[in-house]
């Protein structure tokens, strides 16, 4: 399974993603510079965290523009496998491969420290492995991660099983007090109603290694590999 790592202006987790994935999988993985004409020849696209092009505009808003991004669109939509993780998140919904918006934190700050995320959807190729309802601890680190959407679209995510992690308490409890960001009904990260698309704002190449004391976003990655093996046979 080949992986590739788009890389904007202004990325900054794009070696943390490169490094998470041949870690945790062991399969090969390269760097996608935003003006490549092209995506052939990957099995799956990870748009990483950062602030592309400084977030000018808002967050996404001229990355969605890459010429990089006309490929990884058509990509996705013959049903290949794309993961985006914090601005990558915010780069997919600019890009009309995800509903929605993330608006500022309610709380107008930048956050970063660990959450917990409760796994509401695990029939989705990157959380095949996961079991349903189990609590993981994976870090944020983001200003602008409240997600809204109008309330017909979120009663369509909800109905289509699309949210694919809450924010949660340590025991798995959605709760106001859980949710960092304001984020509406505690979500944490979607999927497209195919669930080749997934996009999250917590980073889990942050915690995928015994070295950093976490391997909750193991899961992720392995669940893409597994996928991945089932589709080839």
């Amino acid at each position: 399974m080949k992986f590739g790592v788009v890389v904007f202006p202004g990325s900054n987790c794009d070696a943390d993603c490169l490094h998470a994935i041949k870690v945790v999988t062991g399969q090969p993985a390269e760097y996608i510079w935003h003006k490549a004409g092209s995506v052939e020849g990957y099995d799956c696209i990870v748009l990483p965290g950062g602030f592309s092009y400084g977030d000018y505009l808002r967050c996404g808003a001229i990355a969605r523009f890459s010429p990089v991004m006309a490929p990884v669109i058509e990509f996705a939509r013959k049903g290949g496998l794309v993961l985006g993780i914090c601005n990558g998140f915010q780069v997919l919904t600019e890009a009309g491969l995800l509903p929605g918006a993330l608006h500022r934190n309610k709380n107008l700050s930048f956050l970063c420290h660990d959450t917990y995320l409760r796994l509401e959807n695990n029939s989705t190729p990157f959380t095949t492995l996961g079991n349903l309802g189990s609590v993981m601890k994976v870090p944020i680190a983001h200003g602008e991660g409240n997600y809204y959407v109008d309330s017909e679209t979120l009663k369509q995510l909800e109905e289509n099983n699309q949210v694919v992690f809450r924010y949660c308490t340590k025991e798995g409890e959605i709760t106001p007090e859980a949710n960092p960001n304001g984020s509406l009904n505690n979500i944490a990260g979607i999927c497209n109603e195919q669930g080749n698309v997934l996009g999250m704002m917590p980073h889990p190449e942050r915690c995928a290694e015994e070295i950093l004391g976490n391997t909750d976003g193991q899961v992720i990655f392995k669940s893409l590999l597994a996928a991945w093996q089932r589709r080839c046979g």
